[in-house]
């Protein structure tokens, strides 16, 4: 009974002193996720937004490129500059487009940072809008 009694105690002792060096170690803040480039380039943009709860739209003319137009939600980025972003559009639900994708007629996702997203008309073509995510409050 009394070894039972001094294993229980050194486990917890050991489990303790696991999650403090754990939580007093060095933060992965720097570290980021890697983002695989097959599984990204194999992702269907519109299961991706029907499982986030997007619904299909039909966008009747082109629309001024304004700030306060688009809402930058999310982003996935890689070294390479591919990945995606979540974009709300003229305040309907967001909805995933990949670098490349055009979000409306004229507007094309062209790059996306650790926090931003660049919308341009073409990839050669000068930024019509930079978005950026709002800033992390803790």
């Amino acid at each position: 009974m009394r070894l039972v009694t001094v294993l229980v105690w050194v486990l917890a002792a050991l489990s303790v002193a696991f999650w403090a060096l754990r939580l007093a170690g060095p933060g992965d803040e720097g570290a980021t996720a890697p983002v695989a480039k097959a599984a990204l380039a194999q992702a269907d943009a519109t299961a991706v937004g029907r499982a986030l709860g997007a619904t299909v739209q039909v966008v009747a003319a082109a629309p001024a490129v304004t700030s306060n137009r688009y809402v930058l939600t999310g982003v996935v980025a890689d070294r390479r500059q591919g990945g995606a972003a979540l974009i709300a559009i003229a305040g309907q639900p967001p909805k995933p487009f990949r670098v490349g994708a055009e979000i409306e007629p004229g507007v094309r996702l062209t790059s996306v940072g650790a926090r931003k997203a660049v919308l341009a008309a073409s990839p050669d073509a000068d930024p019509l809008a930079t978005l950026e995510l709002p800033p992390i409050t803790r």
